[in-house]
């Protein structure tokens, strides 16, 4: 089939190589047109260098394919499309957008009679070799139009109708959120035995390596922990700092709104927030509060003293300990 992808960053990129290696047509564009260059120079992609050139590419119906940061840069890229697509023309949007914004698009659009689709797309840069698990919402008629392109961009059984607009979008979002949770019990165990009594005995590559092989807890992740480990044995060229790209919040905040308790979710996204701040104003408040209250020594600041043991650089503190 024929389709523009518009956004050539990690993901939109390798997306546009996979559909064209697959035979497909791909128009291709961006918003600096370096990228554009570059994916042209693959066999079965053309450029286009503005939105409306991409458009009069296309046949009817027209599909165009965003890989654009959610918000704002998506929805003006959708309302432009707006005045250059006609009835029975397809948007898709592949970015992890909020669900309740595709359900908001989905009915404007339908004023013009220009169908949508949302898409969560997961694979990051592994997806061109392996393929990408996607997950779409939208009008059953849009999902129909797009189905050549998603069984070339995810491998066997990887792709799935969830249901109306922003149902694809919804599962993106848990999908994600149960990655944090992942993650997070990885890490928590590496550092279990990073800190335990065998810990100079311990090669965490061949552990990393072991666990991948028969155990319950084997996983794609395993395998990139031991490469990871494979280049870095003690990860000492990286700081401990945890971006988030928004979906756990929102999955969080739907699990208020459900009354459903997620609590390694919830606990794996704080842990994020934590790993970005130093000298953290809370753990001073509990720390002055536990001395306050049970006359406990406090860790003092001191750059000559070294503050990883329970005693190490501590000030007596005389606050109250009579219960007040």
């Amino acid at each position: 089939m024929k389709l523009a992808v518009i956004g050539l960053g990690r993901m939109g990129l390798n997306m546009a190589l996979r559909l064209a290696r697959g035979g497909h047509d791909v128009i291709a564009y961006n918003r600096t047109p370096e990228k554009t260059k570059e994916a042209q120079k693959e066999k079965g992609i053309t450029g286009a260098y503005s939105l409306k050139e991409a458009v009069l590419m296309l046949d009817a119906p027209r599909v165009v394919w965003l890989m654009l940061p959610a918000g704002e840069v998506s929805r003006n890229h959708i309302d432009e499309l707006k005045t250059l697509l006609k009835a029975g023309d397809v948007i898709v949007d592949g970015a992890n957008s909020h669900y309740k914004d595709d359900i908001a698009r989905a009915e404007e659009l339908k004023k013009y009679g220009i169908l949508y689709a949302d898409a969560g797309v997961s694979g990051g840069v592994w997806g061109l070799k392996y393929g990408y698990g996607i997950t779409a919402g939208g009008a059953k008629e849009a999902f129909k139009i797009i189905e050549p392109a998603l069984i070339t961009l995810a491998p066997e059984k990887g792709y799935l109708y969830c249901g109306a607009a922003g149902a694809g979008h919804f599962v993106k979002m848990v999908h994600n959120s149960i990655e944090y949770g992942m993650m997070e019990a990885y890490a928590e165990g590496f550092q279990i035995l990073k800190a335990s009594p065998y810990a100079a005995e311990f090669d965490l590559k061949q552990i990393a390596g072991a666990w991948n092989h028969g155990s319950v807890i084997r996983s794609w992740m395993l395998g990139l922990l031991e490469d990871a480990f494979e280049k870095d044995k003690d990860l000492s060229s990286i700081q401990g700092y945890v971006q988030d790209s928004g979906e756990a919040r929102w999955a969080v905040k739907q699990a208020v709104d459900s009354g459903v308790a997620a609590d390694v979710i919830a606990a794996s996204l704080f842990k994020r927030f934590n790993s970005r701040q130093k000298d953290v104003f809370a753990n001073k408040i509990n720390a002055v509060l536990r001395s306050e209250f049970g006359g406990h020594e406090t860790a003092g600041i001191d750059k000559n003293v070294k503050t990883d043991s329970p005693s190490a650089g501590a000030v007596k503190h005389s606050g109250r300990n009579d219960g007040k």
